[in-house]
């Protein structure tokens, strides 16, 4: 009796053995997975990032709420003038007063532009995007608009920055400004200017005013004297402090609050989004780089 059962147990662990031998060969017996990536919280009202290389989203935070802005409205400033035909980089702009005259009366940020200078359209995007400019964007938008006065010229240069939106295929978002200081009605969302900010980055011009720490412009004066402008600091801090990072542009005001849109690229892949309403320019940036790093996890 002993020696029956003896033999059943065997026979079972015999068995066992063989069934477990299998499931190693074919894998089914593998390591636990690694843990899910967990989801970060941010201050920011809105949040969006997304796979630069095929659009897929990767975070969402109000995704789709319209929120104010601020000068990050200045993305699209920026591609409506690289998206101009036969677009000359090197032609000259002669600086209005009233341009100057807007950014006093609004205590707006500035590129500190002399009336008078004559200025390249590439140095005024550099104006544009480094110190963020409204002065840059005005001259911009009188330069490139159409029209028999700056006044028809500026409405003509917002008409194809709400074109551009629409043909992004974008329903949340309308411009009312040329730099987000609008009356109102300068408003977007985290998923539209993340779109905004990926189909600019197609440019390459655009890619390197972006990515630039500080540039210095020599303009020439009223008076055909050459003159070096104050060196322009790049506003968007995640390029001295998070590695990878290739742009956007900052933005921020009493409604917008602040609000950054960023891109970052490592091993060869690239994640780009866009923090709205922070609670200050640290807390953005912090936004921003929890984000980031969450997109290049969630890409492995």
């Amino acid at each position: 009796m002993n020696t029956g059962i003896k033999g059943i147990r065997l026979r079972r662990a015999a068995a066992v053995a063989i069934t477990s031998g299998a499931m190693l060969a074919t894998g089914a017996l593998t390591a636990a997975p690694a843990q899910a990536v967990a989801t970060p919280s941010i201050v920011a009202k809105g949040g969006y990032v997304m796979n630069n290389a095929n659009g897929g989203s990767l975070y969402g935070k109000a995704a789709d709420t319209r929120l104010s802005t601020g000068s990050t409205t200045k993305i699209m400033t920026a591609k409506v003038v690289l998206a101009q035909p036969n677009l000359n980089l090197d032609a000259k702009v002669t600086i209005q007063k009233a341009y100057s005259d807007y950014v006093v009366r609004n205590n707006a940020s500035q590129a500190h532009l002399i009336v008078g200078d004559k200025v390249t359209v590439r140095q005024l995007l550099y104006g544009l995007m480094l110190p963020s400019g409204c002065d840059a964007a005005y001259a911009l938008a009188d330069k490139f608009g159409t029209g028999s006065s700056t006044a028809l010229r500026v409405k003509s240069f917002i008409g194809k920055m709400n074109s551009a939106a629409t043909s992004l295929g974008l329903r949340n978002t309308h411009f009312d400004s040329f730099d987000g200081i609008g009356s109102g009605h300068n408003y977007s969302t985290p998923r539209d200017l993340t779109k905004i900010a990926s189909s600019a980055m197609k440019n390459s011009t655009f890619r390197a005013v972006v990515k630039t720490k500080a540039y210095t412009a020599k303009t020439v004066t009223r008076t055909g004297s050459t003159r070096t402008m104050t060196t322009w600091t790049n506003t968007n801090g995640l390029l001295s402090s998070y590695s990878g990072t290739i742009g956007v542009k900052t933005g921020s005001g009493p409604e917008a609050k602040y609000c950054l849109v960023f891109a970052a690229t490592r091993g060869g892949k690239t994640v780009i989004g866009t923090v709205l309403a922070s609670s200050s320019i640290p807390q953005r940036e912090a936004d921003a780089k929890k984000l980031l790093s969450y997109g290049f996890a969630r890409l492995g």
